[in-house]
């Protein structure tokens, strides 16, 4: 579709500033798309080795076929269930990704803004810090009184110490100086808080965000797989999650459809993760714009 500013052909300027935009944002596709068809090419000839090599590839050659998994696919999409296995994992990865951010950017700050906080926390935190998130499917089962909570639970821990710690070092990035001077200014605490403390601690925050929708794809996956998918009936192949999908279909022997499942996982963290960097994009525009000027 053409600008309007072309159609019109009013303005040679913007002709030219609308071309070089599209030329911006097609450059870096072109290249996506050639490094997926390479990958993809590079994966058949591997997985079909056994055919015109003579002998299968080491790992490679047992792996399906693009081919092989695209048939499945295409049978996959039409099947509700598929799709209702995605809801259930987005589900979780959601509530707990906000649960994590709810409570785990409010705490960072206080934990750097409060000796008498941080003194009492640290030591806790630190303790609990370096248990894996997979170590609290367990407990979280015991405790919780539903698989779903119990999932949510664990996703939750898995964002939650990203958070923190993101907020805690955009707090102790902040400089004292601007502080100082906004308090012999005048100004309150809580617009210290506001106007210097939160834009200062927003980029930290947002990169804290960004890796942490990513450990939660990764733990949803294997809490579903550990716990059945989230249901005491046992939750069906194609409706218990990503991750108890790809264990059934292991279970079951449908190879194609376990690749199926973990590119599927890919393409959810990858519009998870593009979703949160245009969040972010909107939200601190200033210092992209400082970024882009040093």
């Amino acid at each position: 579709m053409m600008s309007p500013a072309l159609a019109n052909g009013a303005d040679p300027r913007a002709r030219t500033a609308w071309t070089a935009g599209v030329v911006r944002f097609a450059r870096p596709q072109r290249r996506a798309l050639t490094a997926y068809l390479v990958a993809v090419i590079l994966w058949q000839l591997g997985s079909t080795s056994g055919s015109w090599l003579g002998h299968d590839l080491l790992f490679v050659g047992r792996i399906p076929a693009p081919s092989t998994v695209f048939v499945t696919w295409s049978h996959l999409v039409f099947d509700p269930g598929y799709w209702q296995s995605w809801l259930s994992s987005g589900k979780r990865v959601t509530v707990g990704f906000c649960a994590a951010v709810i409570t785990g950017v409010p705490l960072g700050l206080i934990m750097a803004l409060s000796r008498p906080v941080w003194d009492l926390v640290d030591p806790v935190f630190e303790l609990l810090r370096p248990i894996p998130p997979l170590a609290w499917v367990p407990a979280s089962i015991i405790f919780w009184p539903t698989h779903e909570l119990s999932i949510d639970f664990v996703i939750f821990i898995g964002a939650f110490y990203t958070m923190v710690l993101n907020a805690i070092g955009g707090a102790r990035s902040v400089d004292p100086r601007l502080v100082q001077v906004a308090r012999s200014m005048g100004a309150s605490r809580w617009n210290v808080l506001r106007q210097i403390v939160l834009p200062g601690v927003l980029p930290s925050v947002l990169v804290g965000m960004e890796v942490s929708i990513g450990i939660t794809w990764e733990v949803v996956v294997a809490a579903e797989m550990i716990s059945g998918g989230g249901s005491s009936h046992g939750a069906g192949a194609s409706g218990g999650g990503l991750g108890f999908f790809i264990w059934s279909s292991y279970v079951g022997g449908s190879y194609p459809q376990i690749v199926v499942g973990m590119i599927s996982i890919g393409i959810a963290g990858y519009i998870s993760s593009a979703a949160l960097r245009t969040v972010a994009a909107r939200l601190s525009r200033w210092n992209v714009a400082h970024g882009a000027s040093r």
